[in-house]
């Protein structure tokens, strides 16, 4: 089973508190899937559980890649074994420059069985391929020295999450809510950005209460979750009718979801 993301009967708790109920997932490489649903319902925990969040505790269940279990994976295994997660509020390193960042991060990355101190791709290789990127992104070549995330608005975090997809170039990737806190134009900028550097190329699962970061990647399957589950999957037109109509035939075709929906949302989950 080559160049697929499986995850089966997905439970998760995070301190002895149930999260996730049964989540079952398969996404190929090439394919986008969008994952949406109301607040609370669990769509970001199951990102952080694909990338190995040390708080949440897997219950049962298992999580594949390529047919082999990456439960026993630490987060920087998974990112060398080829999974990728832009989060939701990226967190700011001051100090670090954003090329030194990617430069090591994308060495690592595509040779996984590298140890520290040993080489990182030549400079000049890995200034041609950053600038080739940037400009694709339409980036001034300045955002590469400033410091990962360090006095970074909104947009400009969200679109440095964008072009570590594009340098790390995954074989699947999680996408948190990369529209949240983005005006029209900027997630307009974002949804043509994950298209230029090759989206069809990777597995992507974009986690979205919008319609518009998929203007221009249209999802092969939308899911939605509530209290902790997918309880329904369809098309693009999913998408379009959850983003027209909201979620409240989504409620109440589910009860005991909704149930345990209101109950997650009285707990706070971590920030990753």
């Amino acid at each position: 089973m080559s160049d697929t993301l499986t995850i089966k009967n997905l439970h998760v708790e995070i301190e002895g508190k149930p999260i996730l109920h049964g989540v079952d997932l398969e996404i190929k490489k090439g394919e986008t899937h969008a994952l949406m649903g109301p607040n609370g319902s669990g769509k970001s925990t199951l990102g952080l559980v694909i990338m190995g969040h040390p708080n949440y505790e897997i219950t049962e269940g298992e999580i594949l890649l390529d047919g082999e279990s990456i439960l026993e994976m630490e987060p920087d295994e998974r990112a060398r074994a080829g999974i990728f997660m832009a989060f939701q509020r990226p967190v700011a390193v001051p100090g670090v420059k954003m090329a030194d960042f990617l430069r090591h991060a994308t060495t690592n990355v595509r040779n996984p069985d590298r140890k520290e101190g040993e080489e990182l791709i030549p400079m000049r290789e890995f200034r041609k391929e950053i600038k080739q990127k940037m400009d694709q992104l339409q980036m001034d070549s300045e955002f590469a020295r400033r410091y990962v995330n360090d006095g970074f608005s909104g947009g400009e975090m969200k679109r440095a999450e964008i072009l570590q997809l594009a340098m790390l170039q995954p074989k699947f990737a999680v996408l948190d809510e990369t529209d949240s806190g983005l005006d029209a134009d900027a997630v307009r900028l974002a949804s043509e950005s994950i298209r230029e550097i090759g989206a069809k190329e990777i597995g992507l699962l974009i986690i979205t209460h919008h319609d518009k970061l998929l203007e221009h990647n249209t999802p092969d399957k939308t899911h939605v979750m509530l209290g902790g589950r997918i309880v329904e999957t369809g098309g693009v037109e999913l998408a379009e009718e959850l983003h027209s109509t909201g979620y409240d035939r989504i409620r109440s075709a589910y009860p005991d979801a909704e149930a345990d929906n209101q109950a997650m949302l009285t707990e706070e989950e971590p920030v990753a």
